[in-house]
């Protein structure tokens, strides 16, 4: 992308504000809000449907997604990037999370089995003979996304504001859970067992019961 093609962004979350030239984004909506700004003031209008479709359907996406606040965003060449460093640490987090469970998890029937199995099983042994299975795993999620969660309400609701550093970092844990979750939800599946819990091997001799 050519530099200084993408100015200075500050839109709305959920919502298109930079699709055209004549786009809420690119009105003068004022400076100090908690979104917008006077876009005239900020290098002037953008519109992401002028732009190649690989680029438009980019920063289409960050339109949609993100508030696309330029203090809170990296620029590259020149042109603020789509997102913020919170989501690009989101996606970053996602995409390693997936692949993570992709290298080191099994099927084990349920999504907290599932989701357990990327640990060597010697490890899971205190859990399972605990039962503590579920509580492990809503655990190891909170652990992700509670660190995003605080740095983002105390920004929201008092005068904190982040770094890029701590918005990439919170957003990346909370990100990698939510991508080992979201593929081990897609990996649990019953038929590759013949619907048979039996089949399932389980660390510590655990055996699955259907009720």
């Amino acid at each position: 992308m050519p530099e200084g093609t993408v100015p200075e962004l500050s839109g709305r979350a959920n919502t298109f504000d930079y699709a055209t030239a004549s786009g809420w984004g690119n009105q003068d909506n004022g400076e100090g809000a908690s979104v917008g700004h006077d876009q005239s003031a900020h290098g002037g209008t953008f519109a992401w449907t002028e732009l190649n479709p690989v680029w438009g359907f980019v920063y289409a996406v960050g339109d949609l997604n993100c508030h696309q606040k330029y203090e809170r965003s990296w620029k590259i060449n020149g042109n603020q990037m789509p997102m913020c460093t919170r989501d690009v640490g989101i996606i970053f987090g996602f995409v390693v999370g997936a692949a993570l469970f992709g290298w080191r998890g099994l099927n084990r029937w349920t999504v907290r089995d599932t989701f357990l199995s990327i640990f060597p099983n010697e490890r899971l042994e205190p859990v399972y003979l605990s039962d503590r299975r579920m509580t492990a795993m809503l655990a190891i999620i909170g652990l992700g996304l509670l660190p995003m969660a605080v740095d983002g309400f105390t920004q929201m609701l008092t005068d904190y504001e982040s770094t890029h550093l701590i918005r990439l970092v919170t957003g990346f844990a909370a990100g990698l859970v939510v991508g080992w979750w979201f593929s081990s939800s897609l990996s649990a599946r019953t038929k590759y067992f013949g619907d048979d819990p039996r089949l399932v091997v389980l660390p510590a001799d655990a055996r699955l019961v259907t009720k």
